[in-house]
């Protein structure tokens, strides 16, 4: 299935509710959070054997997505009596300080293209949601596949660098293959460049 969403659109606004497992506790949440970057991670099921892993490497970046103005959610179809129940009885779960979406009507799921329109429960994928509301990644792959947290905090750094370094005129900042923050960028004539990288 294909995102109803391009990459540089705007996202729409939803309201959900939210368990925070380190803290126990349920709140009601809007996503996007405004004038944040969202890390929106979307899993199959809560239960299940790779998601667990999944929130667990994403548990030890979250201070530092936090401390570099992104907000990370993970989501899924479960209610979020089930995302309690999960975090709970799961070890890895039980000490995440991010918060398990319900998604129950799977409109953030279907709205991303994530539906599993065999097993009605989400697709494995990552969306990043820059401070104005656009998206600006999207990742959807096999189930049984785990997310690469190091690769995702670092396109996440990628595209944070990117939307804080503006063009010059007649230039283009860009970034090569296996780019690390603090590694040299392109910063690209769009004229003179032509053929030469």
């Amino acid at each position: 299935m294909v995102a109803n969403i391009d990459i540089g659109q705007k996202i729409p606004e939803v309201t959900s509710k939210a368990y925070y497992p380190k803290e126990d506790k349920i709140e009601d949440i809007t996503i996007p959070v405004k004038g944040k970057w969202n890390v929106l991670t979307f899993y199959p099921g809560d239960f299940t054997f790779v998601c667990a892993t999944d929130l667990e490497e994403l548990e030890k970046k979250y201070k530092d997505f936090r401390a570099e103005n992104a907000e990370v959610f993970a989501i899924s179809a479960d209610s979020i009596f089930s995302h309690r129940e999960w975090a709970q009885t799961s070890p890895r779960v039980s000490k995440s300080e991010i918060p398990l979406v319900e998604d129950f009507k799977k409109s953030m799921i279907s709205q991303y293209g994530f539906l599993n329109a065999e097993s009605g429960a989400a697709r494995r994928g990552l969306v990043i949601v820059d401070p104005e509301g656009n998206l600006q990644y999207y990742s959807v792959f096999n189930d049984n596949l785990g997310k690469d947290v190091d690769h995702i905090y670092n396109a996440f750094q990628g595209l944070k660098y990117l939307h804080d370094t503006p063009n010059k005129e007649g230039h283009m900042c860009a970034l090569p293959a296996n780019w690390r923050k603090g590694k040299e960028t392109l910063n690209v004539d769009l004229v003179k460049d032509i053929g030469k990288l």
